[in-house]
């Protein structure tokens, strides 16, 4: 048995009891889910985007589609909901209340504006009703914000600056996240606009725009509204590495804390998201499918993980990757092959077929004994075939400084 752990980290000055939070996504949208989130241990809290009273609110049903295999039709979720039906006058009851009620958890919200009057009134709102933190969607549509229509704000670094100084104005003390899109020509130039405006942290990122999928027989657009459809944000696990790139560019290059959102689905995921320089990690998709629960597997894994590892604190992990990520021309370059465990091949021949049609043909095949074997004359070490292979016995074995190293991926 591995002993408790202490998961408690501090993030922007506060004090959460674990790193994992609950996003500003359906799951925080009513009152009584971000009150069940909540009991059953989960640190904060981001209350889903909130705008001001004049604000229309013109939400469709269905909303939801996903994608992916029949043991997991939600390897990536799209939506059709960008914001809260609930505007701040019932948001300011919910903080309070929530505050009450969890004294000792993160009580947040998000929240969206279409002029500078707008942003203010929300954050001053929030702040008379004791907010924790304030988030901002820059990542969702705003309104043209002086650029052009149906651009997300943080597409313009120009507005991403100039509206980020109005909320830190209003905010003061009070510590505001500014959450990005990594849809932009640049995410580093996004985050130095944040820096420089004064926010306090980023987060990255948000859903990304996608098209879920056509009917191929109907040719309507999922998620289907009377034979019509639009664009959708994509979550769950397929923006996972998208989101690892874009935390891991900025903290490359920006001094700025970041809380890591997007495709984080377990425990391992989160210490992924840290490792590249997340100081905590938001989760939807994961609760939206398997319940607040899962809040004890995240907690029982990032334990074990630090036991295992050695470390002390979540926060040990920040970063450890950092300096291992270089770009393709700084990498070194081994002499590469391919190597089976015959013993532990279990015959099933993808690697033959991945390697002669989309390798380099260095693998033949034995239909007799129905195994594999390597030319290493032929095989470059591309490691297509260590992709496929069902059972993970295939390793890259690696010649470098007249050293032998084995590299194998299991996941």
């Amino acid at each position: 048995m591995y002993k408790t752990k202490d998961l408690s980290i501090d993030f922007l000055c506060i004090h959460l009891d674990s790193p994992f939070i609950l996003s500003a996504a359906p799951p925080t949208d009513e009152l009584d889910m971000a009150y069940n989130g909540l009991k059953a241990g989960w640190a904060g809290v981001i209350l889903k985007t909130t705008s001001v009273e004049d604000n229309p609110v013109n939400l469709k049903n269905p909303m939801m589609s996903s994608f992916g295999s029949m043991s997991n039709k939600v390897v990536g979720l799209g939506n059709i909901d960008l914001i809260s039906q609930f505007h701040i006058n019932d948001i300011e009851e919910r903080v309070k209340y929530l505050k009450k009620e969890f004294p000792g958890k993160m009580i947040a919200s998000s929240i969206m504006g279409a002029s500078k009057e707008d942003w203010q009134n929300l954050v001053w709102r929030l702040k008379k009703a004791g907010v924790d933190l304030i988030e901002c969607s820059f990542s969702c549509p705003q309104g043209s914000m002086g650029e052009e229509a149906g651009r997300m704000l943080a597409q313009s670094i120009e507005a991403t600056e100039k509206v980020t100084r109005w909320v830190k104005e209003a905010a003061d003390k009070t510590p505001v996240l500014i959450k990005i899109t990594p849809q932009v020509t640049d995410i580093v130039e996004v985050a130095k606009a944040v820096k420089r405006a004064g926010a306090d942290g980023i987060t990255a990122s948000n859903t990304i725009p996608s098209l879920l999928g056509v009917d191929i027989h109907t040719f309507e657009p999922y998620p289907n509204l009377f034979g019509e459809g639009s664009y959708s944000g994509l979550s769950g696990p397929a923006i996972k590495p998208i989101t690892l790139r874009t935390i891991a560019e900025i903290a490359k290059n920006v001094d700025i804390i970041i809380s890591g959102n997007g495709g984080a689905f377990n425990w391992r995921d989160a210490v992924e998201f840290m490792a590249v320089g997340s100081s905590n990690v938001q989760f939807c998709t994961l609760p939206m499918h398997f319940g607040f629960r899962t809040i004890r597997d995240l907690k029982s894994g990032m334990a074990h993980y630090l036991q295992e590892m050695g470390f002390s604190s979540p926060m040990d992990i920040v970063g450890k990757a950092l300096p291992k990520i270089k770009s393709q021309e700084d990498l070194v370059n081994p002499e590469s092959r391919s190597e089976i465990n015959i013993d532990k091949c279990i015959g099933c021949g993808l690697c033959y077929t991945a390697c002669q049609d989309g390798g380099h043909m260095a693998i033949s095949w034995n239909s007799d004994t129905r195994r594999p074997s390597v030319d290493e004359e032929k095989c470059t070490g591309c490691a297509m075939c260590m992709q496929v292979c069902p059972v993970d016995v295939i390793n890259m074995k690696e010649k470098l400084d007249g050293k032998v190293h084995y590299f194998s991926e299991t996941r």
